[in-house]
């Protein structure tokens, strides 16, 4: 088929820069300056290059190019599992604020796997990316210190590290989970419950999500002058609704011991409030529930959830500036930023 300029179009293969400069009688420099809008390109000259790269479809090679110049504006977003309510929501914040910021955002789920965390850490041996923001499970920051590799990196989540002290050369963003734990705890005792238990502790010694809150538990008790029975901080092998109901069950016979219960995650409270809801007991005129995440199940639920609400957001675009501050200046000090979160008291926690 012939253009009304005897140019040929382009059928099932991609153009080149020279075939577009051949065609509009200029040098390939010049298509360059008029596709990356730099040098001096003449108005007549500027039009005419345009026409002839809308008649033949040409694009440019932008990943290339890209590279050239040391960036590709794509980020990578690393977490544990994309099916979870808090990292599929925390996944779309990250790529709104990154779009916001002209960057496009890869999704990898690391499945808890230590090796893949460790490929992470590493910055997947790749030039395709500018930065990584990482949610670990199974490594812990000084780790992540040691194997990490060039590319910009951001934690996400909240790990204790046991040595406070050492000199950090990873940005971390989080809440403040020990705070968060005793507001929630205090919640709870304020409304005369004095009888709590804590679901979704973790080993000794894995200084995860679960340990932090546990700590606000205690401190929470401690604060109030309120002894914590031990037998009541029960551990479970997953942040998950099945993991939250079966552990639940397992703990029926004694279930009266208690009037409230706090949980690590909106995924294990709304598997207790299931079993629960189950076996009779009344929530939460029996025994009162909260969560964590403030995740759309939770806000529907029946009753409604009580929980810790992350800023989600805010950890989004802490994360991302994090990240263009690196690469915008490598020597820039790694910062450990809290974001804001919030308590919302819903009908599991009334009454």
């Amino acid at each position: 088929m012939e253009g009304s300029d005897g140019l040929s179009e382009q059928v099932g293969r991609r153009v080149g820069i020279k075939e577009v400069a051949a065609a509009a009688g200029v040098s390939w420099k010049t298509v360059s300056n008029v596709v990356n809008d730099t040098g001096r390109v003449g108005d007549a000259t500027r039009a005419r290059v345009e026409a002839v790269i809308a008649e033949l479809g040409y694009r440019p090679n932008l990943a290339g190019r890209q590279l050239r110049r040391g960036r590709t504006n794509t980020l990578a977003l690393a977490v544990p599992w994309v099916h979870a309510p808090y990292f599929s929501v925390l996944a779309h914040e990250v790529i709104e604020v990154g779009s916001s910021r002209g960057y496009r955002v890869l999704i990898e789920e690391t499945r808890s796997s230590r090796d893949t965390e460790l490929e992470v850490a590493r910055g997947f041996d790749v030039q395709a990316i500018d930065g990584i923001i990482f949610s670990p499970l199974e490594l812990p920051p000084a780790e992540i210190d040691a194997v990490r590799g060039p590319v910009p990196l951001v934690l996400l989540g909240e790990r204790a590290d046991p040595d406070p002290t050492r000199a950090r050369r990873t940005d971390h963003v989080s809440i403040d989970n020990v705070d968060a734990a005793a507001q929630v705890t205090a919640h709870l005792l304020d409304s005369g419950r004095r009888r709590l238990g804590f679901l979704g502790a973790e080993p000794p010694g894995a200084g995860r999500t679960g340990a932090q809150r546990v700590q606000g538990f205690l401190d929470a008790h401690a604060t109030a002058g309120i002894e914590v029975d031990e037998r009541w901080v029960l551990q479970c092998p997953q942040f998950s609704r099945p993991a939250g109901a079966e552990t639940i069950e397992q703990v029926l016979p004694r279930i009266g011991q208690i009037d409230g219960l706090v949980c690590a995650n909106d995924e294990l409270a709304l598997g207790a409030l299931y079993a629960l809801r189950r076996n009779g007991v009344r929530v939460p005129d029996d025994l009162a529930v909260t969560g964590w995440d403030n995740t759309e199940d939770g806000r529907y639920s029946n009753p409604s959830l009580t929980t810790v609400a992350p800023d989600l957001r805010a950890i989004a675009e802490t994360a991302v500036d994090r990240i263009l501050a690196q690469l915008e200046n490598a020597a820039v000090e790694p910062v450990d930023a809290l974001v804001p979160h919030r308590l919302l008291v819903r009908e599991s926690s009334r009454g």
